[in-house]
């Protein structure tokens, strides 16, 4: 059985200093790492909050995914996908589903169906020019309807490999949106091609 909150807490709090300050992440000491390890310091530990406060989307009825259910750069009766903007790698998508689900409670069908679709979607990514590697994230703290987050990795930026990527894209200058709105496009070309669906009216 996991630790209780406030179990987890004394737990981490063993490692601590007297700030509440865990020492620095071992990933910090990786040559991928954007930061020096001389320069950082850990942020206070902070005690658990309970209940936690609910993420944005809890009810439907609220929920800005399901407002924008017919939105997108491609759809089907199930998903859509869109372009993340104002990102520092060459593009980043994120799928959604149209109805509120989030991904413990996504019917069998759309869970088997997300993961073809997200194979696809890897795969188009990847076959783009001066692309290495397309990194799949589902978090699920912040909004909860499900939405699962497409990071495409430059060809030979091996600095930006791995689980920093996301860190490295919110440090690196916003990328030039004409050039990922054309590179979406030819991943929306090819989902269409490989799993149907439409591009939506504007």
């Amino acid at each position: 059985m996991a630790l209780r909150p406030d179990e987890f807490y004394d737990h981490a709090l063993a490692a601590a200093d007297g700030e509440h300050r865990l020492p620095l992440a071992r990933m910090t000491g990786w040559e991928i790492s954007p930061f020096e390890a001389g320069g950082l310091r850990v942020a206070p530990l902070r005690p658990p909050v309970l209940p936690e406060p609910p993420r944005h989307g809890e009810d439907p009825a609220d929920c800005v995914s399901c407002r924008h259910r017919d939105d997108g750069l491609w759809l089907n009766d199930n998903w859509r996908l869109t372009r993340v903007p104002g990102v520092g790698v060459p593009l980043v998508l994120m799928l959604h589903p149209r109805d509120h689900h989030d991904m413990a409670d996504l019917p069998d069908e759309l869970a088997a169906e997300l993961g073809l679709l997200s194979t696809r979607i890897v795969r188009h990514i990847q076959a783009l020019p001066h692309i290495s590697r397309a990194h799949l994230y589902r978090i699920g703290d912040g909004g909860a309807h499900l939405h699962i987050w497409f990071f495409a990795r430059p060809l030979g930026q091996s600095q930006l490999f791995g689980s920093w990527l996301v860190v490295w894209d919110d440090l690196l200058p916003e990328y030039p949106a004409d050039i990922a709105d054309a590179d979406a496009a030819l991943v929306v070309d090819a989902l269409l091609a490989s799993h149907g669906g439409t591009r939506p009216v504007r």
